[in-house]
């Protein structure tokens, strides 16, 4: 059986309402749920990666730049932490599919 998505909803009173399998449709429930709402890698709130009304558009304007965005935070921290733990850039690369653009 898999488990819940990775991908979570939190209104802006931070309750959590949702898990997708996409990015997009998280962006989706964004207008619903409006200024305040994010989208989280997980539960906790540092795995924030998208609050509506805070970033530099709404995400029912685009939900092709809220993945850009979400996913770029998401690739930013992954690499944060794997730097963290001591791996080279080259094996950063390679664990996360990338390039590695972070300042060390």
């Amino acid at each position: 059986m898999a488990g819940s998505p990775d991908i979570k909803v939190f209104d802006a009173d931070g309750k959590y309402q949702a898990a997708c399998k996409e990015i997009e449709a998280a962006a989706a429930l964004m207008g619903f749920y409006g200024e305040g709402a994010t989208i989280r890698f997980g539960h906790a709130k540092a795995a924030t990666v998208w609050t509506e009304g805070k970033e530099d558009q709404l995400a029912c304007e685009s939900y092709d730049h809220v993945a850009q965005v979400a996913l770029g935070r998401q690739h930013e921290r992954n690499v944060a932490s794997l730097r963290k733990s001591g791996y080279s850039d080259a094996e950063i690369a390679v664990l996360t599919g990338g390039p590695v653009t972070l300042e060390a």
